[in-house]
């Protein structure tokens, strides 16, 4: 901060950002400046110029609150999807789950139902075919083995046994494709099952109604809480 004075009985210098008045004739501190007046009383012009710097201040403030505000509204209109994308997401799982947002829906979805390990599971198949150096296959796929697919799974997702040892088997030399038998099987799984109740579910109703629609007879059976948690995790999931 630049030093400044002004000429005549008030002096202005600068102060420590922290100072407080004691009581010592030390003055009052705003914004890192400090206001000291020649004698024990302050003079009008002192009151007058600390007047005008709290006015500046409190009017400062306003306006950093306002604008943080405005800045959380257009964020949280623009984290909802458009209800063209929401409608293409009843066409098909396939445009859901390559979709963002529409995969974030059916993420809480299915948390909400405690059955996520499916589409985590689905997920984790994907990064991993990302995978471009060779030393990391066996480790990756090694984790996801154990958290999803081996006997003591954490997360294990339903397979048949056939499908079960023949990704076992893979397991001895992992490729970019050991899982995908595993994942078509858990793609159909949802396709066929949880899917479908996700339509019909508030974490899609919900986003494919217009926004602002008014509260009739059919929307009013819907808990309306359920609903803003709904929608909320699905915005945190997409931050």
């Amino acid at each position: 901060m630049q030093k400044c004075s002004l000429v005549g009985p008030e002096t202005w210098v600068p102060a420590d950002r922290d100072a407080r008045h004691d009581g010592s004739g030390c003055g009052t501190s705003w914004c890192g400046i400090s206001l000291h007046s020649p004698g024990d009383g302050e003079g009008p012009g002192a009151k007058d110029m600390k007047h005008r710097l709290g006015f500046l201040l409190q009017k400062s403030d306003s306006c950093d609150y306002s604008s943080s505000q405005g800045k959380k509204e257009k964020v949280s209109s623009s984290q909802r999807p458009s209800q063209e994308e929401v409608r293409k997401w009843a066409d098909s799982l396939e445009n859901l789950i390559h979709h963002d947002r529409g995969l974030a829906a059916f993420r809480a979805f299915l948390k909400s139902e405690y059955s996520e390990e499916n589409i985590e599971f689905w997920v984790s198949c994907e990064e991993y075919k990302k995978t471009k150096s060779p030393a990391k296959l066996s480790p990756k796929a090694r984790k996801i083995y154990d958290e999803f697919i081996s006997v003591q799974a954490t997360k294990e997702v339903n397979l048949d046994s056939c499908t079960r040892e023949k990704t076992s088997h893979n397991m001895l030399e992992p490729t970019l494709s050991c899982f995908d038998e595993a994942q078509r099987k858990i793609f159909t799984l949802m396709e066929k099952d949880s899917y479908r109740r996700f339509l019909k579910s508030p974490y899609y109703l919900d986003l494919v109604s217009p926004p602002g629609a008014g509260c009739g007879p059919e929307n009013c059976k819907r808990n309306h809480t359920h609903s803003l948690d709904c929608n909320s995790n699905i915005i945190s999931q997409c931050a």
